[in-house]
């Protein structure tokens, strides 16, 4: 009999890792987790609140994680998760990013720090998919898919300490 793990049993840091190990590939799921793990404020909430489910890989074992998005608006309205209006700016962003639901961008943007307005706009960029643009002006391999010198994030996400 297996038992599955629980997020709340976690190192932190393996729970963010298990959340990127779900969310590879989709450039708007890691966008939000990247966002979230980066603000700093976020992840330790939603696993104490119940909030990440962690499943382990049938093959291999390596754990995968998600973030319940349809169980947040409930925990907030309950009073079981708090935040100062940046920060649930930051959250709304995440959200949409992860979930779809629109998000009201003159609302968040007059919210935001500069700190917080950074990793909004890398989150952005990540989940365009800024980090894999080419400029195939700048070729000297031919064209075709993959041709060009990739350019890089149009805004990086910040070094963690």
């Amino acid at each position: 009999m297996s038992v599955e793990p629980i997020a709340a049993d976690l190192d932190l840091d393996d729970v963010e890792a298990a959340l990127l190990q779900a969310a590879v590939g989709d450039y708007s799921a890691e966008a939000a987790v990247l966002l979230l793990t980066n603000d700093g404020y976020w992840l330790a909430r939603l696993r104490a609140a119940g909030l990440v489910t962690i499943e382990a890989e049938p093959v291999g074992g390596q754990l995968w994680a998600r973030i319940e998005w349809p169980e947040l608006d409930p925990t907030l309205a309950q009073g079981r998760l708090h935040g100062s209006q940046e920060e649930l700016a930051v959250l709304r962003v995440a959200v949409s990013l992860a979930d779809g639901r629109p998000v009201d961008l003159a609302d968040v943007a007059v919210a935001l720090d500069r700190r917080a307005l950074e990793l909004v706009l890398a989150a952005l960029a990540h989940a365009a998919g800024s980090q894999d643009h080419r400029d195939a002006s700048r070729s000297g391999s031919g064209s075709g898919a993959g041709a060009g010198v990739r350019l890089g994030p149009l805004v990086a996400w910040p070094v963690r300490d």
